[in-house]
């Protein structure tokens, strides 16, 4: 392939879901393909969340790839660092390594019409063509410190759980914690261990229920890498497991209560104090925001050197944090366990498409997609983990294969039939999008309380709406009457004339 030759294919990330589309395109027959990522080297979320104690709370069976099993995870729930080695392994395996560009920041992407490609421009380095785009950059690719007033006056050491100094000794230093949220209780019980004092700042206390991690046998390693079907049977054992939890969590139903039940049962065994567990007992139903999945972090809060800090934070000063009665509380260091930039109003990458649109300036009020995985005016470019594809109960890796095993169908699609460009039609975009706003309605998550599920106006651009099946299920073919399809020999688009179902394989 020569330096101006456009590839076929465009992957912007080397996380869990560039690596995922890279295999699933190689096992399709595509192979003119690079992954472009701004680091140097793969991993995304787990190569960047490294703090102490960081881990899944999600199953390893269920939270790695089924086209992708490892027979060899050591725990029930993964640590980051276990998890990393995988995605490592992945590359490995796949022989991804070659079409991996490291150092390679992707500043912009812009839909060029004349020849129907897209320009992927890069810091420092020449801008790059391509027919078709996977932005799998993630809803977590950027973090930042939270925007609260005087940030900026603090003269100790700051560090935000995304980027973890590990240089950093809390030997004998006062620590505080800003958050307590999945990252956070995490934290917490690694730094008690080491600091002189913790205080921990909370605005709102999560619903937390039990997590069992047990150590995987050497037996059971052994069967399944003799029989895989065993796994596979495993992990749909877990995914059904997950997937009954949608009926306490999606929606307020009985078994909403049967899940406060645990959590507060779990809440009592743990916390023998009645108004330290009146502090932590949340105010919302269940599921309304992530539930917290930890043995831990209620321990730690009641050993001697930690504190549960409730008053909100009106300012940072110099030496620490003023809270709103007037208390300031010095530290020598502060970590937020809050501020990811996630995009619910934007996309982490400028992205221009046809007629000059700017995604950001669409997504203003609130991110949407067709499926998840497609916007109109933004031909023959894709997304993974797009809006409204979070669970809220089931594995985020079997939304994510969903949506990889559409995108390369339809690249597919687009190389076989030698298309000009393949783009979603915005009435079929915007059908879509209106009934999964009025479901969205009934669950949960939009039921009143705040979380970074929703925008600031309560939008909510996040959630699916629905069991994990359902999402599935969804994207089980590409169908082309939601499609406006341009043959490269002609600029006329064939829409619902031109229909066809392509199914998965």
């Amino acid at each position: 392939m020569s330096a101006v030759e456009p590839l076929d294919v465009a992957i912007i990330g080397a996380g869990f879901a560039g690596i995922g589309a890279a295999i699933r395109l190689r096992q399709k027959g595509i192979t003119d393909f690079a992954i472009f990522e701004r680091g140097t080297e793969v991993g995304g979320t787990w190569r960047d969340n490294t703090y102490p104690g960081a881990a899944c709370d999600i199953p390893s069976r269920l939270y790695s790839y089924s086209f992708a099993p490892n027979p060899d995870w050591s725990h029930t729930y993964s640590g980051s660092r276990e998890i990393l080695h995988y995605i490592e392994s992945m590359v490995a395996e796949f022989g991804l390594r070659g079409r991996i560009r490291f150092g390679h920041n992707v500043s912009g992407v812009v839909f060029d019409e004349t020849d129907a490609l897209w320009n992927i421009t890069l810091d420092g380095r020449d801008t790059v063509r391509a027919r078709t785009v996977v932005l799998a950059s993630g809803p977590l690719a950027n973090a930042s410190f939270p925007k609260i007033p005087g940030i900026d006056d603090y003269q100790g050491h700051k560090i935000h759980s995304a980027r973890w100094d590990h240089d950093y000794d809390f030997t004998g230093k006062r620590v505080a914690v800003v958050g307590t949220g999945a990252s956070a209780v995490q934290i917490v019980p690694e730094l008690v261990r080491r600091a002189a004092a913790v205080k921990v700042f909370q605005r709102t206390p999560g619903w937390v229920l039990p997590r069992m991690n047990r150590p995987t046998s050497r037996l059971t390693k052994q069967i399944y890498r003799q029989l895989p079907v065993t796994q596979s049977l495993a992990r749909q054992g877990w995914f059904w497991g997950h997937e009954s939890v949608a009926l306490g969590v999606v929606w307020n139903t009985p078994l909403t209560r049967v899940v406060e039940s645990v959590a507060k049962l779990h809440l009592r065994t743990q916390v023998r104090d009645p108004w330290l567990r009146r502090q932590l007992t949340p105010g919302f139903r269940a599921g309304c925001k992530r539930l917290l999945m930890t043995s831990d972090y209620y321990p730690a809060l009641q050993r001697d050197n930690c504190t549960l800090v409730t008053w909100p934070i009106a300012r940072l000063s110099e030496q620490g944090i003023r809270t709103a009665e007037g208390i300031e509380h010095r530290f020598d260091c502060i970590v937020f366990a809050t501020g990811f930039d996630v995009s619910k109003t934007g996309s982490p990458i400028p992205v221009t498409g046809r007629d000059g649109r700017v995604l950001a300036d669409e997504w203003s009020k609130g991110a949407y997609a067709y499926k998840s995985v497609a916007v109109a005016g933004y031909p023959n470019l894709f997304l993974t983990f797009g809006p409204n594809s979070g669970p809220g109960h089931n594995s985020a890796l079997v939304y994510m294969e969903a949506q990889i095993d559409y995108l390369t169908d339809a690249i597919g699609m687009i190389l076989r039939q030698n298309l000009r460009t393949l783009e979603v039609r915005r009435d079929k975009q915007d059908r879509y999008n209106e009934r999964l706003q009025q479901r969205l309605t009934a669950t949960t998550w939009n039921s009143g309380c705040r979380s970074w599920y929703l925008t600031e106006d309560g939008f909510n651009a996040t959630m699916f709406p629905g069991f994990g099946t359902q999402y599935v299920r969804q994207l089980a073919a590409v169908d082309t009457d939601d499609y406006l399809l341009t043959p490269a020999d002609t600029t006329a688009a064939i829409g619902t004339g031109d229909h066809a179902v392509v199914p998965l394989g």
